[in-house]
């Protein structure tokens, strides 16, 4: 294998997110982590796994970013990346079920989030708007009032490391206020911290097809209004809300993830069906990535394999991936993770008591579109989905024999039932001797994999390789480093495989075709790669099918429900349009603001030129570390601009952050970067970015950048939200790139003078709260001596 030196961008991400105090290298966090889930072992075993543990992470096998980051220290972060929180259908205290009510659950979340966790929460349970409360002899609000507290708990939660925490809502399709839930996204600032999804049935489904008629039910009585207006109770007990057509239902739900990207659709009857746990437990949500449906108080215990580390021979004609050493790696990541849930914080005693009664871990890989490339595949070629296939089976082999060679030494876990585990329809699935051997000795972890998405750890440990199951979204790129003396370095940053290629076979070779990325493939090829792992995997993959803007809708339906039939559990996707900044943005006051900058009025052909395909190979990039300042503080992100040059002009042609760089949710983020991709492509780049810097939200004003005044002051920059901000830093990186390369800007950063980045050691402004400033933006106008004035820029406006 040719040899690599590291790239300042993984130093730099594993610098910020992962080492602690005095150490300096991978290595030495390695060293801390291996000691720390070790000494879960015997005193006298703990050395030797520690070292066993420590090869394993060198040969590729990590933990998850909370594992890594905060595994052996003094901390009271946990190490589990994210859990679901019950939420019954009481106002305090518990149900009869043991499950929290509102205002419990609440608290129990802000806990949670406190300790570093994202929470997902099924709120199907609580009563419909209009619904008697017979112990006030009121009327309900409705689950959506109450997911408008918890999204505003979440706000003023900071979980451990400033990390905000992500949050999932789910309702199921047979909710009565389920239209409401999938529509409360479209109004400005709701729910800025979840993600959001359907729990649709495979009767629903059913519906759908033979266009029948749906009932909208819930166990609580409703009004009598509501009574008046055709409510009535089944048989079974439930009330009947009102009945609604199936396919029109269906339709609402379709054009909602079509146009705003959400909701998510999760297929919970294939979820529990599958479920190794289905005589136990009943899953009704999902982790904020969907890719861990869980119980009530259930966790989801992570660490990927790098799978670029066993491709041996890469780019050659004897080019192999090492089943071998991959199966020993994940048989000892089995013993690792299982530790984790015994060395780390639980904020919960009820998380720790169903961590102790499953012990669920998920074993799961990232890398996965380069090491096909390695091995001379395609992504979106049957030979790549069948190397896909078989690596997915591999894993599972292995982690369930592991997971059975552990519960011979420390015991199954404890709501292990043979005749029942084995009847799930996962474990159908298994090799007869693998069933057998559970059959005979138990099994440790109730579920032992998961395919998630890696964030910073592919960057930090994997020298950029693809995220998780994703193929390749870059080649390469720029990254722009403000110096000490305030002047900017660049420095190359790129995909491992690409780097690889280069490395071994000269700066000027030609990619081969089997270089391809992410925004080259159908949406059909996306799923093609899911249905294929997914029988494998025992909980869910964490994946976005993208599809271009001119879709067709009833192919769109069609998708979802062929992800359906093919037994898929859930299904993202995002196609980019219009719809999605202008359902976000407000029109500003304008008596408090001058008219908006505009874009440059004369294109050239090279900007305004359609490009109907982005060509094969490396293109010119930069990226651009971001600082900005929030009500929470300061916050750092990476940016990344591809060009190329069209009829001469050199324009920006594609658009990247990588993911987990922040707490919030990525969906927004992944989804507008791919949105302006196909914008640039289509020559109206600058009214996308336009749009986006008018997007508002409720949550305060951002900080970032500075600009010079003409009497040669320098003031700080506003911006109405966190959208606002990106799309203006991109702005300024285009009109950066234009000025070094001495041709016109074709996207004027709205600033008549120069802008730069915030300097890391600014501190925010001490501005008095007001009226929206209209040179700086920021909210910090105030009457001084009759006068409007801007306690952060000095802004003096109409005096009287």
């Amino acid at each position: 294998m040719t040899s690599l030196n590291t790239q300042p961008i993984s130093q730099d991400v594993l610098a910020e997110k992962y080492l602690a105090a005095g150490e300096q290298t991978a290595e030495d966090l390695f060293r801390r982590v291996s000691k720390a889930l070790a000494d879960q072992e015997k005193p006298e075993l703990r050395a030797e796994w520690a070292e066993k543990f420590f090869q394993n992470m060198q040969a590729g096998a990590i933990g998850a970013g909370r594992i890594m980051a905060a595994a052996g220290l003094d901390t009271k972060a946990t190490l589990i990346n994210c859990f679901v929180q019950p939420v019954a259908d009481a106002t305090n205290g518990f149900d009869e079920h043991g499950n929290p009510g509102i205002y419990t659950a609440l608290s129990q979340a802000a806990e949670t989030m406190r300790r570093g966790g994202g929470v997902g929460y099924d709120f199907s349970h609580l009563r419909p708007k209009g619904a008697k409360v017979k112990g006030t002899n009121s009327f309900a609000s409705g689950p959506c009032s109450f997911i408008d507290v918890f999204d505003a708990s979440c706000t003023t939660v900071e979980s451990a490391g400033a990390r905000r925490g992500a949050q999932m809502g789910v309702m199921r399709i047979d909710h009565p206020d389920v239209l409401d839930f999938i529509t409360a996204k479209r109004q400005k600032g709701r729910w800025n911290n979840f993600n959001v999804s359907v729990g649709v049935t495979s009767a629903f489904m059913q519906a759908v097809e033979s266009d029948a008629q749906w009932e909208l039910v819930h166990i609580a009585t409703p009004s009598d209004n509501q009574i008046e207006e055709g409510a009535h109770q089944r048989e079974d007990g439930k009330w009947v809300y009102r009945t609604v057509a199936a396919r029109e239902l269906w339709d609402t739900i379709m054009k909602s993830a079509y146009d705003f990207a959400e909701p998510g659709i999760l297929f919970i009857d294939n979820i529990n069906t599958d479920n190794n746990l289905y005589y136990a437990e009943t899953i009704a949500a999902t982790n904020p990535c969907g890719e861990q449906p869980l119980p009530p108080y259930g966790c989801c215990d992570l660490g990927p394999i790098i799978l670029t580390k066993f491709v041996r021979d890469a780019f050659t004609e004897n080019a192999h991936f090492d089943f071998e050493a991959f199966r020993a790696a994940v048989s000892i990541q089995v013993r690792m993770l299982d530790n984790v849930l015994d060395a780390t914080v639980w904020p919960l005693p009820e998380q720790h008591k169903e961590s102790q009664q499953k012990r669920r871990i998920g074993v799961g890989f990232t890398g996965l579109g380069d090491a096909l490339i390695m091995l001379g595949l395609k992504y979106n070629s049957e030979a790549g989905v069948a190397q896909g296939e078989e690596i997915a089976r591999n894993m599972r082999d292995a982690a369930y024999l592991a997971s059975v060679e552990l519960a011979k030494e420390k015991g199954a876990f404890p709501l292990f039932d043979a005749d029942k585990y084995l009847q799930s329809g996962f474990t159908q699935r298994l090799p007869e001797e693998i069933r057998a051997a559970i059959r005979k000795h138990g099994i440790r972890n109730s579920h032992l994999l998961s395919i998630a998405p890696t964030g910073t750890v592919s960057l930090a440990f994997a020298d950029n390789a693809s995220n998780g199951i994703e193929p390749p979204f870059s080649w390469t790129y720029q990254r722009k480093k403000r110096t000490a003396d305030g002047g900017n370095a660049f420095y190359t940053v790129e995909d491992h495989a690409y780097r690889l290629y280069k490395a071994k076979f000269g700066a000027d070779a030609e990619l081969p075709a089997y270089f391809v990325s992410a925004l080259e493939m159908t949406a059909a090829e996306h799923v093609a790669m899911m249905r294929a792992v997914q029988p494998y995997i025992d909980t869910a993959i964490s994946k976005t099918v993208n599809i271009p803007a001119d879709y067709p809708f009833e192919d769109f339906k069609n998708l979802y429900m062929e992800s359906w039939k093919a037994g898929l559990k859930g299904c993202a996707t995002y196609r980019p349009n219009d719809t999605l900044g202008a359902v976000l943005s407000v029109e500003a006051p304008k008596t408090e603001e001058k008219p908006a900058p505009q874009p440059a009025a004369a294109h050239t052909s090279g900007l305004s030129a359609v490009v109907e395909r982005r060509p094969e190979g490396p293109l010119n990039a930069v990226v651009d570390k971001i600082e900005y300042y929030t009500h929470d503080g300061v916050r750092r992100l990476y940016l990344v601009v591809s060009f190329m040059y069209v009829n001469g002009v050199e324009r920006p042609i594609e658009f990247f952050m990588p993911v987990g760089q922040t707490g919030e949710s990525q969906q927004w983020i992944t989804a507008t970067m791919r949105s302006l991709s196909l914008a640039a492509r289509g020559g109206f780049l600058d009214k996308a970015l336009d749009d986006l810097r008018k997007v508002a939200w409720d949550r305060g004003p951002i900080r970032y950048g500075w600009r010079d005044k003409e009497d040669g002051t320098r003031i700080p920059l506003w911006h109405d939200s966190e959208v606002a901000l990106l799309a203006y830093a991109i702005q300024s990186i285009i009109a950066n790139r234009a000025s070094q390369e001495q041709q016109p800007a074709p996207i004027n950063p709205a600033a008549p003078a120069t802008v730069t980045a915030t300097p890391a050691a600014a501190t925010p402004a001490q501005a008095m709260s007001g009226t929206k400033c209209p040179e700086c933006g920021a909210h910090a106008v105030i009457k001084k001596d009759g006068c409007s004035f801007c306690t952060s820029c000095g802004y003096i406006g109409a005096c009287g």
